[in-house]
Formats: structure tokens, C-alpha cells, sequence
């Protein structure tokens, strides 16, 4: 099943992307990492994880399903002035590189939103090489815990989790992660945990501002209006919900992510 991609690419959901490094969103990685070696970063984004990647290793394949989506990384590495990364528009179910390529196949925040994440995940296995590594991070929505409990946030996760199963997701893939390298084939997989945690005033500020712009003008916005999932006033609601979240003073987020780290069997 063809999967829509939830978020889009709105500026506010850019803004958020942007904020991720690999030492805040790939450090079960980066122990494996080595000087030489070849990395595909699928489903790259805006480039920033690609970018950082690409410091540390030989060179950086940047994959995305178009061209357009492609160009936001294009932006970042070349405004870093990053040599080492090239560009590649492909669909990680059917990923357009020879067997064996890359030490590394990477994937941030993507098999969430595939339609088909085992197949996604043999498809990053083939093009990995003998002894190489498959990697995979991504959020568990139900995993998600905040304080104060404001009700419009939990309308929202309501909301968002309609939206992402509707589009062909799957929101709590953290916690299947394993199952599904299992289910792909890896017999070698270490599985973990990792967190966001927003407390400060000024990571309120940050994340409940985003999230209240983010909810009312980006790609889940018009389809959750669009299927009549939500209203124009339901969204309002819910984006004054995460300001005032921002706003207490003993408010504090933690959002839950599952890795995984696939070692390829030799051939």
C-alpha cells in the first residue's frame, strides 16, 4: 500500500527538521560509524542529519522521493560547504542502487510513514554490504508523555494518529522497529530507546510554538480537514492547547523514539 506522507513540508515542520543533528537524533549510531565508510541517508529531509553524517565518514549518499524534497538537503550541504554527499531521488521500497553498495543504509523518522516498512528495511538490507549496518530511528507517538495535561493535547495525539493511519502510517513504529527487522530477515539487531525531553522555557516556547503553527497550516492540517476528521475550530483548539502548554511554567514533553541497528549477514 502507497503511504502519503503525513507532515509535508510546510516551514513550520521544516523549522523542526532542521533542529536535528545526528548527536541529538542518531547517537545509537555513531559508535559504528568509521572514516571510511559509504552511507545512504534515506529519506534525508532538509539535510541537516546528512550534513553531520557526512563529517564523519567517507561519503554520503542523500536519498527522497522527488527532486523538490530532494533540494532541501541540496540547500543544507551546500550552504556548509560539504563536498562529500551526492544526491539521489529513490523510493526506499525499491531503492535504485546495485547489491552490496553502502557500509551504512540510514533511515530517520522514515519506515513511520512507508507503506510497507519490512519490505522498506529488506530493500535498505540489499543495497547494504556484507557485515554492514542498517539503521533505523523513529518516534512512538503513543509513547509520547507531557505535563500538565492540557485535554487539547490529548485531542491532538487523537487527531494525529487518525490522520497518520489514515495516510497509510504507522505513528507507534518505534516500538514495532524490531519486529519488523525481524520480520525482514536481520537475525543481528540491537534494539534500544532514546528521548527528546522539552522543559526549558525556551524549548517550550520552541516546540509548543511550532506545534501550534504546525497544526493549523501544514500537510496534516488540510488532510485532517480534509477528511472531516477535524475543524477549522478543532485546530485552533488544539493549537491554542500546545501555547498553553508553552506557557506553564512546569511544563515539560518527552517524546519517545525506537532505534534499531541491523548488522547484514555475509553473503
Amino acid at each position: 500500500m502507497d503511504a502519503v506522507y503525513t507532515h509535508g513540508h510546510h516551514e513550520s515542520v521544516l523549522r523542526s527538521h532542521r533542529w536535528r543533528t545526528a548527536g541529538n537524533s542518531a547517537a545509537y549510531l555513531l559508535p559504528h560509524l568509521k572514516p571510511h565508510m559509504k552511507v545512504l541517508d534515506v529519506g534525508s529531509g532538509p539535510g541537516t542529519i546528512t550534513a553531520d553524517l557526512a563529517g564523519l565518514v567517507g561519503h554520503v549518499t542523500a536519498s527522497e522521493v522527488s527532486e523538490e524534497t530532494l533540494d532541501l538537503a541540496r540547500a543544507e550541504v551546500t550552504a556548509r560547504g560539504v563536498e562529500n554527499v551526492d544526491f539521489a531521488v529513490a523510493d526506499v521500497h525499491a531503492l535504485r542502487f546495485p547489491d552490496d553498495t553502502f557500509c551504512v543504509v540510514h533511515a530517520h523518522q522514515v519506515l513511520q510513514h512507508v507503506g510497507d516498512p519490512v519490505s522498506a528495511l529488506r530493500e535498505m538490507g540489499r543495497v547494504a554490504k556484507p557485515r554492514g549496518f542498517v539503521a533505523a530511528r523513529d518516534s512512538d507517538y503513543s509513547g509520547f508523555t507531557w505535563y500538565p495535561r492540557v485535554p487539547a493535547l490529548d485531542d491532538w495525539m487523537e487527531l494525529y494518529q487518525q490522520v497518520a493511519r489514515g495516510n497509510g502510517g504507522e505513528p507507534d513504529a518505534g516500538r514495532r522497529l524490531l519486529s519488523w527487522a525481524r520480520a525482514a530477515g536481520f537475525e543481528d539487531v540491537t534494539a534500544t530507546s532514546s528521548t527528546w525531553c522539552f522543559a526549558t522555557p525556551e524549548d517550550r516556547a520552541w516546540w509548543g510554538g511550532m506545534w501550534a503553527e504546525r497544526i493549523q497550516r501544514s500537510a496534516m492540517a488540510e488532510r485532517a480537514l480534509a477528511t472531516g476528521a477535524a475543524t477549522e475550530a478543532d485546530l485552533r483548539r488544539i493549537s491554542e492547547g500546545w501555547l498553553e502548554w508553552a506557557a506553564a511554567e512546569d511544563g515539560w514533553l518527552s517524546i519517545l523514539h525506537g532505534e534499531i541497528v541491523c548488522r547484514v549477514r555475509e553473503s
